[in-house]
C-alpha cells in the first residue's frame, strides 16, 4: 500500500501524471483523443435528435396525435368526439375532412391535397398561426384557403390573390348530366401562407375550413374523420389500440407515428449511421492509447522486472496498465462531456458565425424552417456513449497490459 492505495494503482498514476516538471505528452493526447471523441458523439447526436424531435412536433401539429376513421363518412362527428374526450387521456378530438382538388390560377392547374380544419377549435388555428409566414388567421373564413409555402411558390401566390377551384364531385355531376349542366368552379381567395419545416406538408398541401370541404365534397354536416389530441406522456400507438378496441369496427384508430413509420425509420438510421461513422474517432484514440502505453511497457521493461521480481503478480501488473487505459477513458469521457455540452450551450453563436463566413445566414430557415439549430438530449444516448467510450479506452490497455504481465523478471532487468 502507497498512500493508501494499493501500489500497482500508485505506479499507474505516476505514469500517466508524472512529477516534476515534465509535462505528460502521451497522457494529454489519448485523453484528448477519446474527449475529441465523445464531444462530436454528443453533439451530433443531440443536433439529429434535435432534428428528429422538431420535425416529429410538426407532424403531431399536422397530422394529429392520432386519427379516428370509419373508412367512410362520420354523419354525427361531434357526438363522437364528445364521446372521445371524456376519456382521460384524451385532450381535444376535433372533425376534418380531406381530398385532392385541382386549383387553377392564370391557366395553370395544380393538384394539391385539402384539408379542412374545424375553426370551432382555437388550439387548431393556433397551430397553424405559429407556422404562417404571411397573411393572418384571422382571414381564414369559408371563402378563403391557407397555402403551404411549396405550392405557392409553384404558383407564385401570394396573400390576397384568388384561385379557381374545381372538385371531383363536379366533373362526376357533369358527366351525369350528359353535359346539358354548366359547372362553375368555386372562387376562393388566399389568406395566408404557411411552412411547418415538414416537407410532404410544406410541398403541396391546401387548408380550409370545414364548412368549405363539406360544400366542396357534399358532406352536409360530416367529416371524414377526428383528429385527436392526447393528454402529455401518453402513448399514442397504445392509446389507438384502446380506441380502436372500444369503438369495434369499422371505426379505426391510426397514431401519426404508425402514417409516418416509413418516414421516422429513415430519421432513426440516419442517426445511427452516423453514430456509427463517427465513433471511428473513438477508436482511432484507442489506439493512441495503446501505442503510448506499449511504449511506456518498453520504456518501463527494467521497472516491471523490479515490481515482478519484489513479488508482484502477473494480475497486479497487468492490472496497472489495465488501470492507465480505464483512467484515460474516465477523464476522456468527462471532458468530452463538458467540451460536447459547451459547444451545444454556444451553437447559435457558432452556425451564425459559420453562415455568416459562408454568406448564407438565412439558409437554416429558408431550408428546415427553423431559426436556430435545436437539439434534443437523450439520456439513453449519452449512457450509450460514456459506457463504449470507457470500455473502448479499457480494452486499449489489454494489449500492454498483457504484454508487460507476460515479461519474464530476469530478462526484463537485464533490459537497457
Amino acid at each position: 500500500m502507497i498512500h493508501g492505495m494499493p501500489w500497482y494503482i500508485y505506479i499507474a498514476l505516476r505514469h500517466l501524471f508524472p512529477q516534476g516538471k515534465r509535462f505528460p505528452v502521451f497522457t494529454f493526447m489519448s485523453i484528448t483523443g477519446v474527449a475529441l471523441g465523445v464531444a462530436v458523439l454528443i453533439v451530433v447526436n443531440s443536433v439529429f435528435s434535435g432534428f428528429g424531435h422538431e420535425l416529429r412536433t410538426k407532424i403531431a401539429d399536422t397530422y394529429g396525435d392520432l386519427r379516428v376513421v370509419n373508412g367512410s363518412i362520420l354523419f354525427d362527428p361531434d357526438s363522437l368526439a364528445e364521446s372521445l374526450e371524456a376519456s382521460e387521456k384524451i385532450e381535444r378530438a376535433v372533425p376534418y375532412a380531406h381530398g385532392v382538388v385541382m386549383l387553377l390560377y392564370r391557366n395553370q392547374p395544380l393538384y394539391p391535397i385539402i384539408e379542412g380544419v374545424d375553426v370551432r377549435s382555437e388550439a387548431e388555428l393556433a397551430k397553424y398561426e405559429n407556422y404562417l409566414i404571411s397573411g393572418s388567421i384571422n382571414d381564414l373564413d369559408d371563402d378563403s384557403i391557407l397555402l403551404s409555402v411549396g405550392f405557392a411558390s409553384q404558383l407564385n401566390l401570394a396573400p390576397g390573390d384568388e384561385v379557381d377551384v374545381y372538385t371531383p364531385l363536379m366533373g362526376l355531376r357533369l358527366k351525369n348530366s350528359g353535359g346539358d349542366e354548366v359547372v362553375l368552379p368555386r372562387l376562393l381567395r388566399v389568406a395566408g401562407i404557411y411552412q411547418t419545416g415538414w416537407q410532404r406538408a410544406d410541398e403541396n398541401t391546401v387548408v380550409c375550413t370545414l364548412r368549405l370541404m363539406q360544400d366542396l365534397y357534399d358532406l352536409g354536416e360530416g367529416a371524414h374523420g377526428l383528429r385527436v389530441e392526447l393528454e402529455e406522456d401518453v402513448d399514442a400507438d397504445g392509446a389507438a389500440r384502446e380506441i380502436t378496441e372500444s369503438l369495434g369496427r369499422p371505426f379505426y384508430a391510426r397514431s401519426w407515428m404508425e402514417s409516418q413509420a416509413e418516414f421516422l425509420s429513415v430519421l432513426q438510421f440516419e442517426k445511427r449511421m452516423m453514430f456509427f461513422l463517427l465513433f471511428i474517432i473513438v477508436i482511432v484514440a484507442a489506439f493512441s492509447i495503446m501505442s503510448s502505453l506499449l511504449i511506456f511497457v518498453i520504456r518501463k521493461t527494467r521497472e516491471i522486472g523490479l515490481f515482478t521480481a519484489m513479488g508482484a503478480t502477473s494480475r497486479q501488473v497487468a492490472g496497472c496498465f489495465c488501470i492507465q487505459g480505464l483512467i484515460v477513458g474516465v477523464t476522456g469521457t468527462f471532458a468530452g462531456f463538458c467540451m460536447g455540452f459547451a459547444l451545444l450551450g454556444f451553437r447559435t453563436q457558432i452556425t451564425k458565425a459559420i453562415s455568416w463566413s459562408m454568406g448564407v445566414s438565412d439558409s437554416m430557415k429558408e431550408i428546415y424552417a427553423f431559426s436556430y439549430l435545436p437539439i434534443h438530449v437523450v439520456l439513453s444516448d449519452l449512457i450509450i456513449i460514456s459506457v463504449l467510450s470507457i470500455l473502448v479506452a479499457l480494452l486499449a490497455g489489454l494489449v500492454p497490459a498483457y504484454r508487460a504481465s507476460k515479461l519474464e523478471p530476469v530478462e526484463a532487468l537485464r533490459s537497457e
